[in-house]
């Protein structure tokens, strides 16, 4: 009686808070993949449809232009590359191509620009221009853009399929110190993330709130401050965790499992709130594999002030 007693007591203890992780997650779920295309860039054409799965980039290929990987960045990009493929179950090939996307190809191929020093915007501009002919996105013609922060992904719906750009800053020097190394992590990282499952960002405004997600973020005002100053790279830091964290290893699995046509539709959040129990197991013995450790914050923690 007594043994029996303790099991419902420890019942009592360990219930509410593994409903208050449920409850939690599925909600986290359905403000990240709820993308709307609400608005559009002025001249687009808007008769081209849109499909959003975060699986549709599974299997695809990374093709880097700009500048090669410094070592950091290759050391994320590959540990990505390996968490995508065990996910996924299919491999996430990767080769660089030289100084524009003109030699990527077409077909399922992530494009990442890889920079140091002032953005490329004019070679920012070329490889959306490539990209609007060989996927008729539709795009206006002979448009200029400009990068607005240090990392950056768009991804664009065509007539011929849709296409993704990444365009990330790297370090400039190769010996890094502590605060830099995560930074640029933590940037790469996370547009890597957004575009492999079609995250959004989550705004959390309560600056003392615990993060549960690589989505989540502080707003904060930093257009004053160069992006490789100590004090930007900080502020950053602090604005979201510095890796992935369970739930966003937890929405991996179930991008890469859901039986939907989009992961922005209900049924999508039906399925993560009847399989958590197989997706948290599942999530956790992914965050326990050292192969991922580079890119990954199992405390969810953001950088002390």
């Amino acid at each position: 009686m007594r043994a029996l007693i303790a099991a419902l007591y420890l019942t009592l203890i360990t219930g509410p808070p593994a409903l208050a992780d449920r409850a939690a997650f599925v909600d986290l779920a359905r403000r990240g993949w709820n993308y709307e295309l609400r608005t559009t860039m002025v001249g687009r054409d808007l008769s081209i449809p849109v499909h959003i799965n975060g699986r549709d980039l599974a299997g695809a290929s990374l093709c880097v232009v700009g500048e090669r990987p410094h070592p950091n960045s290759l050391e994320v990009i590959n540990a990505f590359r390996t968490l995508a493929a065990h996910v996924f179950s299919k491999p996430l090939t990767m080769r660089y191509a030289g100084a524009d996307a003109t030699s990527c190809g077409s077909g399922r191929t992530v494009i990442l620009r890889l920079y140091s020093g002032h953005p490329p915007n004019r070679a920012l501009s070329a490889d959306l221009g490539w990209m609007n002919g060989i996927y008729q996105l539709g795009l206006p013609p002979k448009r200029e853009y400009a990068a607005t922060s240090p990392a950056m992904a768009q991804t664009f719906f065509g007539r011929r399929g849709q296409g993704t750009h990444i365009m990330v800053k790297q370090p400039r020097v190769a010996t890094l110190g502590t605060l830099e190394r995560s930074f640029y992590t933590s940037i790469l990282v996370e547009e890597l993330f957004q575009s492999f499952t079609f995250g959004m960002d989550i705004l959390l405004f309560d600056r003392a709130a615990r993060f549960q997600s690589k989505l989540q973020e502080t707003p904060l005002n930093l257009q004053r401050l160069p992006w490789e100053s100590r004090d930007f790279m900080r502020a950053l830091l602090q604005s979201n965790p510095g890796g992935l964290c369970i739930f966003d290893v937890f929405m991996m699995h179930a991008v890469a499992e859901a039986p939907v046509d989009q992961t922005i539709e209900p049924g999508f959040i039906d399925y993560i709130d009847r399989e958590y129990d197989q997706l948290l197991v599942r999530a956790t013995e992914t965050m326990r594999d050292a192969r991922f450790a580079p890119i990954l914050m199992p405390d969810c923690r953001r950088a002390p002030d």
